[in-house]
């Protein structure tokens, strides 16, 4: 499907260098939702032309939602005690999984900003993410905060 954008002018030369690492289908309260993976030095590339992307592609796909999501990595916590090994390196906080979930979380709302987050860690250690977004951009998401809240929650 991408590759049939490629044919419309206004978005041919960026969408020429621009590629995808993986993408996935789930279901979501009864409607589809496409995931497409893209690496994240692109990432930014790809939000410039996000909102048309997605609006052609959930034109030929209907019925169906589509998100752009960046491929992170997550690296284990660093082990403690004897069975330790001598890391090379420091783990980077942009691989920590906390950094990791909440990058997820920035790329799925991306045309509205987040301007407020609460998290409610409750006593069995479940956790309530109360995110509160930008009103600006209000009709542009709107519709999706049921798929956002449901792929952050199988992320």
């Amino acid at each position: 499907a991408l590759v049939e954008l490629e044919g419309n002018a206004d978005v041919k030369p960026v969408l020429k260098e621009l590629y995808f690492v993986g993408a996935k289908e789930i279901e979501v309260s009864g409607r589809r939702v496409i995931i497409i993976l893209v690496p994240v030095p692109q990432l930014k590339l790809y939000q410039k032309v996000q909102q048309r992307l997605v609006r052609e592609l959930e034109k030929k796909f209907s019925g169906k939602h589509v998100v752009f999501v960046a491929k992170r990595r997550i690296l284990p916590k660093p082990k403690r005690g004897k069975n330790r090994r001598a890391q090379k390196q420091k783990r980077p906080r942009s691989r920590t999984i906390t950094a990791v979930h909440e990058n997820i979380l920035h790329d799925l709302v991306y045309p509205a900003e987040i301007v407020g987050k609460r998290i409610r860690v409750k006593l069995d250690g479940s956790r309530l993410y109360k995110v509160h977004l930008d009103k600006t951009q209000q009709t542009n998401v709107e519709y999706k905060v049921s798929v956002f809240f449901s792929e952050f929650m199988c992320s």
